[in-house]
């Protein structure tokens, strides 16, 4: 099984003796920059002023010392003959001070990944790689109270992708939607999540900022049995990128109304994973931009019968939750939403976050896509780079088919 290096992410060290990581899902080429993508980055980092040990307890999970520790492992993961080959970045990133950040970082590393033969904070210390440490980090994370008013509400969880490996339907079902679906124990059992998958049509590529020049960079295979195979598994599944077409105001009181990103003709490269509380969408449990695909190079193979996941790629990504912004006034009280063509909600609290009127906190969480989401309608088929388009895109041009 192949494998690349696709991680996407900068340090920047500062004459003001600040730095600062960057995790992005774009490459430094031009054509990158004519579709959609994301960006996360910390806070400018201080140098530390007290020491911190290998000795001492492993960090929380989303806390600034714990981003710090799995970065630090993440760097040593390239290696070459056993031989670390970032030893300087690693020294000079241990004297910066981390507390700032609030996420957990989500990172793939090739080899085997073995959660079954050490203690699971050992195996902590060590790294956790692709679908392990996303399961790790989701089981921590508490999912939102549901309403009294609304107890049947279905969580809904959604993979927006630029590429889809052919994975087969074993590993979709059996392996990643069960790792997404997990949560910390709560008391009152939610529905079983609705999964829906993001990816554009060929009408969509055709006729984005780009038209067929963005196609070269996004990907699925439909054309063998097998890849027909697990296109009709997830063909129920497919959502359109662009959303509804027609421009609708928001409505509070009617929340199927479209909200609109803005971002339907930048065709996507960005990839995120999302789940929502309810499933109206107005509500995020917890929210990941990373530049990992659905494949099993990016995230690991399912486990083997000794438990062993094989991951081939390098990838890196962020993922947080509301509960990161709680402070001793509203502990559980932190809500995440959805915002559209601004990186703020439109207001910072919200009532009835105990379900008593007490005011909570929103902290907002740009989208890419419209809402709600648009089903791909009987007759659409994703966009296959390597199948030739007849039709020309919107400046004329025709597509012969990737690598030809």
């Amino acid at each position: 099984m192949f494998g690349t290096h696709h991680t996407k992410a900068m340090v920047l060290f500062r004459h003001d003796d600040l730095a600062q990581v960057v995790i992005l899902t774009a490459n430094f080429i031009e054509r990158d920059f004519k579709m959609s993508q994301a960006i996360w980055k910390t806070p400018l980092l201080p140098l530390q002023k007290d020491a911190a040990y290998p000795s001492d307890p492993l960090p929380p999970l989303g806390s600034g010392a714990r981003f710090k520790h799995d970065l630090m492992a993440y760097f040593r993961g390239y290696s070459r003959n056993g031989n670390a080959t970032l030893p300087d970045l690693i020294s000079q990133l241990q004297d910066y001070d981390f507390r700032p950040v609030r996420g957990a970082l989500v990172g793939s590393i090739p080899g085997l990944q073995m959660p079954g033969q050490f203690e699971p904070e050992e195996q902590d210390r060590i790294g956790r790689w692709g679908l392990p440490a996303l399961k790790r980090i989701l089981s921590s994370i508490p999912i939102n109270p549901t309403p009294s008013s609304d107890r049947n509400s279905q969580p809904h969880i959604v993979a927006q992708v630029s590429s889809i490996a052919s994975v087969g339907e074993k590993w979709l079902l059996s392996t990643l939607v069960p790792t997404l679906s997990t949560t910390a124990p709560v008391q009152k059992p939610r529905p079983k999540p609705k999964v829906s998958v993001i990816f554009p049509t060929a009408s969509e590529i055709r006729n984005s900022v780009d038209g067929y020049g963005s196609g070269s960079s996004i990907h699925i295979k439909i054309s063998s049995s097998t890849q027909a195979k697990q296109l009709a598994v997830l063909k129920p599944m497919l959502c359109r990128w662009s959303g509804h077409p027609i421009s609708q105001t928001y409505n509070a009181a009617s929340p199927q109304t479209t909200r609109e990103a803005g971002r339907g003709r930048a065709a996507p490269h960005i990839k995120t994973y999302i789940r929502f509380s309810d499933a109206e969408m107005t509500r995020i449990d917890w929210a990941m931009m990373t530049s990992a695909n659905l494949s099993t190079q990016a995230w690991g193979t399912s486990p083997n019968a000794g438990g062993e996941v094989r991951v081939s790629s390098y990838e890196l990504g962020v993922i947080v939750w509301p509960a990161l912004w709680d402070d001793a006034d509203t502990q559980g009280l932190t809500s995440m939403v959805p915002v559209f063509g601004c990186d703020l909600p439109q207001s910072n609290v919200y009532a009835g976050g105990d379900g008593q009127g007490t005011e909570g906190i929103n902290v907002g969480w740009r989208m890419p896509y419209d809402l709600p989401l648009v089903r791909y309608a009987e007759d659409e088929k994703p966009w296959c780079a390597t199948d030739a388009c007849d039709e020309p895109d919107w400046m004329g041009r025709v597509w012969p088919g990737f690598g030809r």
